[in-house]
C-alpha cells in the first residue's frame, strides 16, 4: 500500500508528459452541479438535415469541423482509406476549382482545410478567419460534392498514401500500433486502418471513388461542429446552398460493439534492432459507459508506477508508460522499450496486481485527477480542440452538454472504483513484441 500510494505521488510527473484528451464518461453517477463549468455561448441546432453545434465566441478565427460518421465501421478490408483518399483528391482540383486555382485561392485567404481519418469518423474541416469564411467554404464544399477526381490525380494522391504507409512499417513505434490494432482488435472494425492497406489503396479507382459519394455522403452522416463569431443566420445561408442539397441518407450512429474476452497472447515481429519494442493491449469499455473515467484515472495512476518502477527505479528503459486510447470504444495500452523485456515484464505484471489488490484511499487520487483537470483546460483552449471535445459529448453521449459534466465525473472516480476496473479490465492483455525473439518468453507474456 505505501509503495502504491508513493507511486501517486509521482504519477503526475510523467501523467503530465503524456497528451491527455479527454473523452466524455456518461453521467451515470450524481454530480454536484457547483462542480459542472457550464457555457451559455454554444447552442444545437439542425439546418436543412446537417446537425450543428456551435460555439460562438468573440474572435475572428473560426473552425468548422465536419464530422463524416462511422470511420472504420463503415469499411471493409476492400474499401478501408477510401474515404480519406476521396478527400485528399479534392485537393488537386474541383469542377469551379481545377487544381491551380484551388492553391491560389486558398493561398489567397490564408486559411487551411483539414483532413484527419480516425475510427470513429472522418474529420474534415476548415481553420479560418470570419473575414474569408464565404471564400473558404465555397471551396471546402466544393472539394466534398464536386471533385474532379482525375486518373493522373487518384494515381498522384496513392503513391503519397503508399509512401507512407511503407514509412510507418519502417518506424518500429509505428509498426507496434499497426500490428497491436490488427491483433488486438481482430474481428472487429477497429482492426482496420483508416488510412487503408497496400492492397486497397492500390484497388481503387474513380469508378470506386465514385461510388463512395453517392453510398457514403448523404446527410444523415454529417455533424457540423462550429467554434467561432458566426451568425446562425450567415451558417443558415451556407449550408441551405451547399450541404443542404445532399442526399438524406439512412445513416444512423451507433456505440460500437465491445471486444469479446480472450487469453493474453504473444505475437512477435522479428526485428535486429538496437532495442525491443513491447505493447500490451486492453480492452475497455464504451466512452458512454460508467467505467471509462475510473479506468482514465486507473491508466494513469498505473502509467506512474510504470515509470517510476522501470525507468527511474530499474533504468531498464528511457520510456515506460500505460496509455489511454480514446475512442468510442476504449482501450488501453501498456508501452515500454527495452534491451530486457522479461524483466520490464515482470514488473508490469506485479504493478497490475497490486492496483487490482490494493484499494487506494480516494483522498490520495486527487493530486493526480487535478492534473488531468489541468490537462483538460489545457486542451481545451483552441478552437480546434473545443470542437473535437463537443463532438465526442455529442457522440458518445448523445448530447454535447455531457461535454460540462466531465470534471464532476472524473472526481467523482474513488479508489475502489480505480480497483475495481484494474480487476476487470487490466487482463487478458494481448501482447505485440518487435525485436529479438530470443529475448522475450512467451510463457511469461501469456502469463498476464
Amino acid at each position: 500500500m505505501r509503495r502504491l500510494l508513493l507511486a501517486l505521488a509521482v504519477c503526475a510527473a510523467p501523467a503530465a508528459a503524456q497528451r491527455i484528451s479527454p473523452t466524455l464518461p456518461s453521467a451515470t453517477r450524481p454530480v454536484q452541479p457547483a462542480a459542472v463549468h457550464l457555457d451559455t455561448s454554444t447552442t444545437s441546432y439542425t439546418i436543412d438535415g446537417i446537425r450543428v453545434i456551435h460555439r460562438a465566441g468573440a474572435a475572428n478565427l473560426v473552425v468548422m469541423n465536419l464530422y463524416l460518421l462511422g470511420g472504420v465501421r463503415n469499411a471493409t478490408p476492400e474499401t478501408a482509406g477510401l474515404e480519406p483518399m476521396y478527400l485528399a483528391v479534392s485537393e488537386q482540383g474541383t469542377e469551379r476549382y481545377p487544381k491551380d486555382a484551388l492553391r491560389r485561392a486558398m493561398a489567397r485567404t490564408g486559411s487551411g482545410i483539414a483532413l484527419d481519418a480516425t475510427d470513429d469518423w472522418t474529420l474534415f474541416g476548415i481553420r479560418t478567419t470570419t473575414e474569408e469564411l464565404d471564400s473558404v467554404w465555397n471551396i471546402f464544399t466544393d472539394r466534398l460534392m464536386r471533385p474532379r477526381l482525375e486518373p493522373s490525380e487518384i494515381d498522384f494522391v496513392r503513391n503519397q498514401m503508399l509512401s507512407a504507409l511503407r514509412q510507418l512499417n519502417e518506424n518500429p513505434d509505428a509498426l507496434l500500433s499497426r500490428v497491436a490494432d490488427s491483433v488486438a482488435f481482430r474481428e472487429h472494425p477497429y482492426a482496420l486502418s483508416p488510412a487503408g492497406s497496400e492492397s486497397s489503396l492500390r484497388a481503387m479507382t474513380r469508378e470506386s471513388l465514385l461510388q463512395w459519394k453517392q453510398q457514403w455522403l448523404v446527410k444523415s452522416r454529417l455533424l457540423l461542429v462550429v467554434v467561432g463569431n458566426v451568425p446562425r443566420a450567415t451558417l443558415e445561408r451556407m449550408i441551405t446552398g451547399s450541404l443542404g442539397r445532399l442526399p438524406a441518407g439512412q445513416y444512423a450512429w451507433t456505440m460500437p460493439d465491445t471486444l469479446p474476452m480472450r487469453p493474453s497472447s504473444l505475437t512477435v515481429v522479428p526485428r535486429a534492432l538496437p532495442t525491443n519494442y513491447v505493447a500490451g493491449i486492453f480492452r475497455g469499455p464504451r466512452a458512454n459507459e460508467r467505467d471509462a473515467a475510473a479506468l482514465r484515472v486507473a491508466s494513469a495512476v498505473l502509467s506512474g508506477q510504470l515509470f517510476s518502477e522501470i525507468r527511474s527505479k530499474s533504468n531498464l528503459t528511457y520510456t515506460a508508460a500505460a496509455d489511454f486510447r480514446d475512442a468510442a470504444l476504449i482501450s488501453g495500452k501498456l508501452f515500454v522499450t527495452t534491451t530486457l523485456p522479461d524483466s520490464a515484464l515482470k514488473i508490469m505484471r506485479d504493478q497490475i496486481r497490486l492496483l487490482q489488490e490494493v484499494n487506494i484511499p480516494t483522498h490520495a487520487l486527487s493530486p493526480l485527477i487535478q492534473q488531468f483537470l489541468t490537462e483538460y483546460f489545457l486542451d481545451n483552449e483552441t478552437s480546434t480542440a473545443q470542437a473535437d471535445f463537443l463532438a465526442r459529448a455529442q457522440l458518445y453521449n448523445g448530447d454535447w452538454q455531457a461535454a460540462n459534466r466531465f470534471m464532476a465525473e472524473l472526481r467523482a472516480v474513488t479508489g475502489e472504483d480505480v480497483r475495481r476496473v484494474a480487476r476487470r479490465y487490466l487482463r487478458n492483455i494481448q501482447w505485440i513484441y518487435i525485436g529479438d525473439p530470443a529475448r522475450i518468453t512467451r510463457r511469461l507474456a501469456e502469463s498476464f
